[in-house]
């Protein structure tokens, strides 16, 4: 049996063209099995909605601040600061603007 080699990609998350929260599957740049990872792009006063991810997800701020609310807590995000949570109910605003990227992790995945 032949060895498949893989091919090494370096993703270079400050010159992606990332579309609005309503577009949000058009940025998904790496997604597999176990995870899919997305950039995030909140102009000035954009958020996004409430809702149930039922996923583990980490959110790094590449530039920028976010208003992060988990289950009824709130916390500011910062600039290059990494948030990293279990399924819960999340949403988040951004008064100044600010671009992420979040790690969708399948909870049932195989332990490390």
């Amino acid at each position: 049996m032949e060895k498949s080699e893989q091919i090494m990609k370096i993703f270079d998350l400050k010159k992606f063209n990332t579309e609005s929260y309503d577009n949000r599957d058009k940025n998904v740049f790496f997604q597999n099995k176990l995870f899919k990872t997305r950039t995030i792009n909140l102009k000035a006063g954009e958020s996004i909605p409430e809702c149930q991810i039922d996923c583990f997800v980490i959110f790094y701020v590449i530039k920028g601040e976010v208003l992060l609310r988990k289950n009824g807590q709130e916390a500011a995000l910062k600039e290059e600061q990494v948030f990293i949570t279990e399924p819960a109910l999340l949403s988040m605003k951004s008064a100044s603007g600010a671009l992420l990227m979040g790690i969708q992790i399948k909870p049932n995945g195989p332990e490390v």
